[in-house]
Formats: C-alpha cells, sequence, structure tokens
C-alpha cells in the first residue's frame, strides 16, 4: 500500500501535489452541502466559487491551528513571493464573485 509519505513526494516547486489533489477533491465534495449551510446563514455561495476558496480556506485554517505549511509560510513572508500573494487575493476575489446575501 502506498503510504502519505510516497505520495507527498510529488512535488509543483515546494508544494505536494497530492495536497492540493486532496483539498480540491473535499471541497468539491463538499460544496453542495457547504452552499446549503451558507444558504440557511443568509449567503448564497454558487458550488463552484467553493473551488476558488479552497487555497484561501485551507491557508486561514493553518494559520488559525498554527500549523505553518510552506504555502502559508510563504504567503506570510514580509519580502518576497509576490506571485503566489497575488495567486491567493485572486482566488479570494474570484470565490467572492457571485456571492449574494439572501434576505428572508
Amino acid at each position: 500500500m502506498l503510504s502519505i509519505e510516497y505520495l507527498r513526494q510529488f512535488r509543483i516547486g515546494q508544494y505536494a501535489f497530492f495536497d492540493f489533489a486532496v483539498s480540491f477533491l473535499a471541497i468539491y465534495l463538499l460544496a453542495p452541502l457547504l452552499s446549503k449551510l451558507f444558504l440557511k446563514l443568509g449567503l448564497d455561495i454558487p458550488k463552484h466559487n467553493w473551488l476558488y476558496l479552497t487555497l484561501p480556506i485551507g491557508i486561514l485554517a493553518h494559520i488559525l491551528v498554527g500549523t505553518i505549511t510552506p504555502m502559508t509560510r510563504n504567503l506570510l513572508d514580509l519580502h518576497g513571493h509576490y506571485i503566489l500573494k497575488i495567486v491567493i487575493i485572486a482566488l479570494v476575489i474570484l470565490g467572492l464573485r457571485g456571492v449574494k446575501i439572501v434576505r428572508r
């Protein structure tokens, strides 16, 4: 059986491809449930927007639990990694496009 360490050795730059694949698959499967939950809270978030928000949510979750991954460290670095910062900001903007506040 394949171990997680073996799967995490395949990388895109310094980021593990396996981590990206699992994150996007999990959000893809959870998007209908998340959209229904947020609709009850008064926010209409289209299902495809969750895919754009995958990386920003992941980074926020890692910051909140105190696990500093390479992407989190690079995003918080004040003196570099500007392409990553631009990509994350663009993903947040794309993820929030189309979100509507629902009046009950």
